[in-house]
């Protein structure tokens, strides 16, 4: 595994909400709280986890996880860079991904850290046809 590793909102549903793979995902989070790993998640991404939750439990819940997101040690990148803009960009045409994906995919290929993530239905292809690095959680 190498220094960084880039989170999918999938992860840290997975996490919150203690679904399958969520001890693998607290255990990245653990050590990055220890230094020993640097997590970083777009803004985007952490839109889709806020979403998720608004629509399930309902706006107080949801606000509670962003507080608690924010207090975990993930590096939140509020804005796209031009490389990570075009990356996320071609590889939505690419592979006709959802806008977010293609952002967490765009931030993991152009820092050279891999995407963890269980959305074997939406990166499993794209990984053999791309070569591109997942840490999958389950």
């Amino acid at each position: 595994m190498r220094n960084g590793l880039v989170l999918d909102a999938c992860a840290l549903i997975a996490y919150f909400k203690r679904e399958e793979g969520w001890e693998v995902v607290g255990n990245l989070i653990e050590k990055a709280a220890l230094g020993g790993l640097r997590l970083t998640m777009s803004k985007y991404n952490l839109l889709e986890v806020y979403y998720g939750f608004f629509r399930d439990d309902g706006k107080d819940k949801a606000g509670e996880m962003f507080q608690d997101a924010l207090g975990l040690p993930i590096r939140i990148v509020e804005e796209l860079s031009d490389a990570v803009f075009l990356e996320a960009g071609r590889l939505k045409e690419t592979h006709g991904i959802s806008l977010a994906d293609a952002v967490a995919l765009g931030l993991a290929t152009t820092s050279g850290e891999p995407l963890v993530t269980s959305d074997h239905h939406e990166f499993s292809v794209i990984e053999q046809e791309e070569g591109i690095a997942i840490h999958w959680y389950r």
